[in-house]
């Protein structure tokens, strides 16, 4: 496979910049294709980005002969049918997070890549931006001694600000996202958690709805211990005063200390009285540099950058955290 030719299944907000308009600015990647099940909507992103053809019916796309790889970008209630259906067709596969709305859903998704064979990426993409590929090579270094123990804590009001959620909102639906606004952003920081310390040994946790403006948890409190020792401990809460939200991981060892916001720019690194804060800029498509390692691993050059067995790991995780069993 020399050129990666993408359809894009649920073209809505999330492929506006983040990864839309990212294909097509990779060496032997286009966009050939999208679909949405709003004919409207479906032709009016095609023209505003200039993508050949678009669809309402995602086999269609699927069976599009020019397309040979997709994205699928729905809610989370549709990856695995959409995934299971992509699979048996020969395409390769690049899933949006959460993979699935629960780890049940993620290992049925497992099973059928390791029966076929199939090639699937799960988008955790902070995993190739540059601040937390600084982040890993602080700690591979070993430029704050030995980890011992991270703190994660990130507080919203009952409208996140982080990231923000324009038009109805489907993440407060658990049949739809699989719980709520913790499903949706905490697989990028518990997934960077795995991406830095390896494979967990203990993890459990507990949620509440605590506001009860919907009917998914608003707090969730979990932790994990990893085979390596570390421990890492997370707070999330979605119902708080908007002037004490925060977004934070505080990665704590034997000789400083790193912190950085998951959805910032920064990233600062403490040795005894001396600090060091660095600035990134993201990139404008913020999942271009995962969808370039993508792309080479399609075309047999490179690893897969974030593997479904990892998302299994992650959706356990979440799981616990969720009492979602």
């Amino acid at each position: 496979m020399t050129t990666i030719k993408w359809g894009i299944i649920g073209c809505g907000n999330v492929t506006e910049k983040k990864s839309g308009q990212a294909y097509n600015k990779i060496e032997d990647s286009s966009l050939v294709a999208v679909m949405r099940r709003d004919a409207a909507k479906a032709a009016d992103y095609a023209n505003r980005h200039h993508v050949a053809k678009w669809y309402t019916d995602a086999n269609e796309l699927m069976d599009d002969p020019e397309v040979n790889s997709v994205s699928i970008a729905t809610p989370p209630a549709n990856h695995l049918d959409y995934a299971l259906a992509a699979i048996a067709k020969g395409l390769n596969v690049y899933v949006e997070k959460p993979v699935t709305r629960n780890a049940q859903e993620a290992e049925a998704m497992a099973d059928a890549v390791a029966q076929s064979g199939a090639r699937l990426v799960v988008a955790h993409y902070r995993r190739a931006l540059p601040m937390f590929l600084y982040v890993k090579d602080l700690l591979d270094k070993g430029a704050i001694g030995e980890v011992r123990t991270v703190q994660i804590r990130m507080w919203q009001d009952r409208e996140p600000k982080v990231p923000t959620y324009p038009g109805t909102n489907w993440r407060l639906d658990p049949a739809v996202s699989g719980g709520g606004y913790f499903h949706d952003l905490a697989p990028h920081q518990l997934d960077l958690m795995l991406f830095y310390f390896g494979q967990p040994e203990l993890y459990n946790g507990h949620s509440l709805n605590q506001g009860n403006f919907s009917a998914a948890d608003d707090h969730v409190c979990g932790q994990i211990i990893f085979r390596n020792k570390v421990v890492v401990n997370g707070s999330w809460c979605f119902n708080t005063a908007e002037s004490e939200t925060v977004d934070t991981c505080e990665i704590v060892g034997t000789k400083g200390k790193i912190t950085f916001p998951f959805f910032g720019t920064w990233v600062a690194l403490k040795n005894g009285d001396t600090e060091d804060i660095k600035q990134f800029t993201h990139p404008d498509h913020i999942q271009q540099p995962m969808i370039a390692k993508i792309v080479s691993y399609f075309k047999g050059e490179g690893p897969n950058p974030c593997t479904i067995d990892e998302a299994v790991v992650l959706m356990k995780i979440m799981d616990a955290f969720t009492m979602n069993h």
